[in-house]
């Protein structure tokens, strides 16, 4: 890491901005059960960057689902770098002409430094037997997700369900949309975001199983017990990427650009990839993801190419008004 921050110290003086005009804090702005993951980046970044450029620097941090977040930074919050859990949310912002038009081709494996999936947490000795997606729509099991029409966490688990129920169901919507309907009823209270969904499973005891990315998932058990809570890896999941971008319309005002790409690529060195391993998020890095086997099962992933078509079909088809997801939330 210092060797790395070193060669972007000297690429800064010779063409990039003085370093006497850089900024010594940046915002990451980021979807809402990140906050551990990036606490832990930051002991880890700060340091090495101060020791490589003598700047004591602050990473400040901003968390809440991740198409609120998007919006925020529409609206004013001056986010020097976005790290979010699903792609819409970023294309929005470039859209918006605040991110490079190429964002996803200025970080690797499309600017997605790690991943994840929709998986399930039930509590000790899963009472209700829950095993797979088809479980979640029996009577009398409350599931506990956030809403997918604010978090892209809600989003994936309404995606994943589908994608288990096109598989069961052989694509006849005449059984996929009851399944969902029913599923979605199941839903006892839609939260907002991730975060206060598993806040509402934990301290408030409500529903039988929560279905989030697998971080969370092993993140609250190793928290608050692996006696208190079972993990649940269903048959088949949705590859969830976590997507990164330098919001350049902030960063190049501020001159906070060089320090910002240095804090994205530094999620894509080896130390950065063991940190996101260490905290439950797959990795991309082959002999790190080797390294954590242990803490990771087999999973079958689809992906939204595959099962359907891309987020540009997604968006029509499923988020927009009057799509498929209204019709699930429409007929309960």
């Amino acid at each position: 890491m210092k060797k790395f921050l070193a060669i972007a110290v000297a690429a800064l003086a010779l063409g990039g901005t003085p370093a006497f005009a850089q900024p010594t804090q940046i915002l990451n702005v980021s979807y809402d059960i990140s906050r551990e993951l990036f606490e832990a980046i930051n002991a880890a970044f700060i340091p090495a960057y101060k020791a490589s450029t003598g700047v004591d620097l602050t990473v400040d941090q901003s968390h809440a689902g991740s198409s609120a977040q998007a919006r925020a930074v529409l609206e004013g919050l001056q986010a020097d770098v976005v790290t979010f859990n699903q792609v819409p949310d970023i294309q929005k912002l470039a859209d918006g002409g605040f991110v490079a038009a190429d964002w996803a081709t200025q970080f690797p494996n499309n600017a997605s430094p790690f991943y994840s999936f929709p998986a399930f947490l039930v509590r000790a000795g899963n009472p209700k037997g829950i095993k797979d997606w088809g479980d979640l729509a029996a009577d009398g099991v409350q599931v506990i997700f956030p809403n997918p029409k604010t978090s892209g966490n809600g989003r994936y688990t309404y995606l994943a369900a589908r994608a288990w129920a096109d598989e069961e169901y052989a694509g006849d919507e005449t059984k996929v949309e009851p399944f969902l309907t029913k599923l979605f009823a199941n839903v006892p209270v839609f939260e907002t975001g991730g975060r206060a969904a598993t806040t509402a499973f934990t301290e408030r005891q409500q529903g039988d199983v929560l279905v989030t990315f697998e971080a969370e998932v092993q993140g609250v058990r190793k928290q608050l017990g692996a006696d208190k809570y079972d993990a649940v890896i269903p048959s088949v999941s949705l590859l969830s990427e976590f997507p990164v971008a330098i919001v350049d319309k902030v960063a190049d005002a501020r001159g906070s650009r060089d320090i910002a790409k240095a804090y994205l690529d530094f999620l894509f060195t080896p130390e950065g990839q063991e940190i996101a391993a260490a905290n439950f998020h797959r990795v991309n890095n082959p002999e790190i993801l080797a390294a954590h086997a242990a803490d990771f099962p087999a999973i079958r992933l689809v992906t939204v190419e595959d099962a359907f078509g891309g987020w540009k079909k997604v968006s029509e088809e499923h988020f927009a008004d009057g799509g498929l997801l209204d019709k699930v939330f429409v007929n309960q």
